[in-house]
């Protein structure tokens, strides 16, 4: 597959396929490729661009991607054809204003499945600053335990981590084969914000609410905080 002439370019130098339509891509860019945890990247293929949630911090030397496949998406059908040392186009800049609020000591970071993405990098970044005095609960909401693809680095940073780290992951469908075996949390993430402020004691006036990933999980979150005295950062995603 070859991308854009005229774009910069970035070779595909893994992926793993957590599920059927979720899928981590990293990728390695032509030209040097700076960031702020948090912002978005926009690649291509065959001239069709989308913008993803970047995955990786900026000290690592690739790009990662953590990627959900829409059935009627003009890109991901292509995405999932992609194999190691294929190149999709890269524009050369990053975008978003959906970055850490250092203004604040306590964060709240609500997601979605592929919604995750953005708080990786944050929290990789942060660890390695090794900045001191924040503390970030990580809420994410998916309907099996099987797409939770960074799970384990989640909870091991939160077991090294214990006072600046939780991480809470729930499954909506808990009743359903795929998800036999789970002892976590049920419920849609929406619904379990409420509970999560009072468990971790997380006050409005010290606490910078992040959420992102499916609008109506968005929307839902932001009226159920705002009588609380929450204000909500939000980065959705729109599957087209």
């Amino acid at each position: 597959m070859r991308a854009a002439k005229s774009l910069p370019t970035a070779e595909v130098i893994e992926r793993r396929d957590v599920t059927s339509d979720l899928l981590v891509l990293r990728l390695r860019p032509a030209l040097p490729y700076s960031f702020t945890p948090g912002q978005y990247c926009t690649i291509g293929v065959d001239g069709t661009e989308r913008p993803y949630s970047i995955v990786s911090a900026p000290h690592e030397p690739s790009l990662e991607l953590f990627v959900e496949l829409v059935p009627e998406g003009e890109l991901t059908r292509r995405l999932w054809r992609l194999r190691r040392g294929d190149v999709v186009s890269l524009r050369p800049r990053p975008k978003g204003v959906f970055t850490l609020d250092r203004g604040h000591a306590a964060h709240l970071m609500v997601a979605t499945v592929t919604g995750i993405a953005p708080f990786v990098s944050m929290l990789r970044d942060a660890f390695h600053r090794g900045e001191r005095g924040l503390r970030f609960v990580v809420l994410q909401g998916a309907s099996y335990q099987d797409e939770f693809a960074y799970r384990d680095e989640l909870e091991a940073l939160a077991a090294r981590h214990p006072e600046a780290v939780a991480y809470v992951p729930t499954v909506s469908r808990p009743a359903e084969s795929r998800n036999r075996g789970w002892r976590g949390a049920t419920g849609r993430v929406n619904a379990l914000v409420a509970q999560t402020v009072e468990r971790f004691g997380l006050a409005a006036a010290e606490t910078a609410v992040y959420a992102c990933g499916h609008p109506a999980m968005i929307e839902d979150l932001s009226a159920r905080l705002a009588p609380r005295g929450f204000a909500v950062k939000e980065e959705r995603y729109w599957t087209e």
